[in-house]
């Protein structure tokens, strides 16, 4: 076994040491930030371990030179989309368009979109996506078994039926979500990667924005439940969250809720969010729950009474799933609308999902009151 491994395993119980001292009410700060030190330390070691290992492989194995690319015929399809674009598709009608009008995107400007909805601040990448070719169906998810426990039963008694696991069909109806943006003809005229780039990093980004705000209002469903300083938060981790989703749980909020706990100070003044140690980007709460900060236009904070920030806690994949259709269309005309007088061209995308809960159980949506 490589030693890499052996570190992991060692690493894992070290994780498992730090969740029974977050959960005991009795913990003192100290003994949090030292089995913290211990678990940086050790995911050091790892990172330097594995790349020991994966040069010693390297230099053990003599790969044989990658072979040279040839076009495939997903590049002509590229091409040929790219052109398309440029005489707005008045010729693709018979070929690769949907009822609707829409020319259907080829798979690797798919697979663009698809990363850069991924990236950044993409709320997706917490959440289950469930991939579906269909406008609507269902999906059978394993749910949590309640178990119970063994009864007592008198001999020659009759024994009762025990539950086994549970499975849950959800259904799914994909609904349509579209938007158009202008562009100058100027730009029709630039070479193929730059019109590329322009109708990717448009549709990517307002396809992640569009997610996002789905996600959060699904999640915004469930009755809040109030927060009060670090305590509050400990009750709502310990006692409200079920403990089959503690080792899995992050923290989401806004900017005004990661405000709030970004001042939170134990009782000799220190800071309670870490910097995490596999993120440079990243704050660790208790120094084990990752906490996972959007934007207030995407996840806002309630100001119907007063100012709530959203704090979320739990595990999200159990929570939510995306279903998604994983096919963007889209469209385009010089004469809509006043782009025939502004020599402009409107370009329309279309795109369809649907997010629905999977197990509310999975997670509590926190408010705290902030000034």
């Amino acid at each position: 076994m490589p030693k890499s491994i052996e570190m992991k395993q060692e690493l894992e119980a070290l994780i498992n040491k730090s969740k029974v001292i977050l959960n005991n009410a009795g913990a003192t700060l100290e003994e949090i930030q030292a089995v913290n030190n211990e678990i940086e330390v050790l995911q050091a070691k790892i990172a330097v371990q594995e790349k020991i290992e994966a040069d010693e492989k390297a230099a053990a194995v003599n790969l044989p030179p990658e072979p040279v690319k040839q076009p495939q015929a997903q590049d002509n399809a590229v091409k040929k989309f790219m052109n398309e674009v440029r005489t707005k598709f008045k010729n693709a009608m018979s070929e690769g368009s949907n009822a609707d009008g829409g020319y259907t995107v080829p798979q690797d400007i798919q697979t663009e979109i698809n990363e850069l909805r991924e990236s950044k601040d993409a709320a997706q990448n917490l959440i289950t996506v469930e991939p579906v070719t269909t406008l609507s169906g269902s999906r059978v998810f394993k749910a949590r078994a309640q178990q119970t426990g063994f009864v007592e039963v008198p001999e020659n008694g009759k024994i009762p039926e025990k539950n086994t696991p549970q499975f849950t069909q959800l259904a799914y109806k994909v609904k349509k979500y579209a938007g158009f943006f202008k562009m100058t003809n100027e730009v029709l005229k630039d070479s193929d990667q730059a019109l590329r780039s322009t109708l990717v990093r448009w549709i990517g980004d307002e396809s992640r924005v569009t997610r996002n705000k789905l996600i959060f209002a699904e999640l915004a469903k469930k009755a809040k439940t109030a927060i009060t300083g670090i305590d509050g938060i400990k009750d709502v981790y310990n006692v409200q969250l079920d403990p089959a989703f503690q080792s899995t749980s992050v923290v989401v909020t806004n900017q005004d809720g990661f405000n709030w706990l970004d001042k939170l100070k134990d009782s000799d003044g220190r800071y309670l969010l870490q910097p995490d140690p596999t993120s440079s980007t990243s704050k660790l709460l208790f120094g084990v729950l990752p906490v996972k900060v959007y934007s207030n236009k995407d996840l806002a904070t309630d100001t119907t009474s007063g100012k709530k920030a959203p704090i979320i806690i739990g595990d999200l994949k159990e929570a939510v799933v995306l279903f998604d259709r994983q096919i963007t269309e889209i469209m385009a005309s010089d004469v809509a609308m006043d782009a025939f007088e502004t020599d402009n061209t409107l370009f329309r995308a279309i795109e369809r999902e649907e997010v629905k809960t999977r197990d509310a159980e999975a997670f509590v949506y926190g408010q705290v009151v902030i000034s």
